[in-house]
């Protein structure tokens, strides 16, 4: 049975990776693990959180000075791997099999783990936008930005140049967002996160 459950997790955390030849990218690592928590929650499902929290343990997020300074293990902080096999604990409880893989889960060594995107934390009021000073990125190399609340609240992100034309844009209702690109040339960009919600919530921004 235990051997069943873990061929169960493996496929359904390669079913949710895209299939290109290149690995994911640390924060798409971060993102994928986010919406396959949100699916488990939403289907009470042990197994799909389980997944998750393997997801999510294969990169390790480095804070910035501003998310240290704010408090790294605070409420805004993204949501740990341990938080994923807590919950995953609790939706499984009865069942010994899954209970054992969630313990090898926490057990596994990080050897290894990829430094993960670099993370500011802020506090966003219910339909306000946090606007950040120009960040620069470099031509031809591909830029990443996420952005992931712990509350059920719907976070938009828009990247823009130093013209102020859009780059890309999301705009899903989602507690997480995430915006991909390939800058022609080194370049600054203005990042908004807005919180399209009505309550305040803590969040984390990602960049690579």
């Amino acid at each position: 049975m235990k051997r069943m459950i873990l061929g169960a997790v493996a496929a359904t955390t390669l079913a949710v990776s895209p299939l290109v030849a290149q690995p994911l990218s640390p924060i798409k690592t971060v993102e994928l693990s986010a919406r396959l928590f949100a699916a488990g929650e939403a289907a009470q499902d042990p197994i799909l959180v389980l997944a998750a929290a393997k997801l999510r343990k294969q990169t390790k997020p480095a804070a910035s000075d501003r998310a240290a300074t704010q408090g790294e293990a605070g409420e805004g902080a993204p949501l740990g791997w341990e938080d994923m096999l807590a919950r995953a604990e609790s939706l499984a409880a009865g069942d010994e099999a899954l209970l054992a893989l969630i313990e090898d889960a926490r057990a596994e060594t990080t050897k290894g783990v990829v430094t993960g995107p670099v993370y500011n934390i802020g506090k966003l009021g219910g339909g306000k936008t946090d606007t950040y000073p120009r960040i620069d990125f470099k031509g031809g190399e591909y830029a990443e930005v996420y952005v992931e609340a712990k509350s059920s609240v719907d976070l938009n992100l828009t990247i823009k140049d130093a013209q102020g034309r859009l780059v890309c844009a999301d705009s899903d209702v989602s507690h997480i967002a995430y915006c991909g690109w390939r800058p022609a040339e080194d370049g600054g960009y203005v990042l908004l996160v807005e919180n399209k919600g009505g309550a305040a919530t803590s969040y984390a921004l990602m960049t690579n």
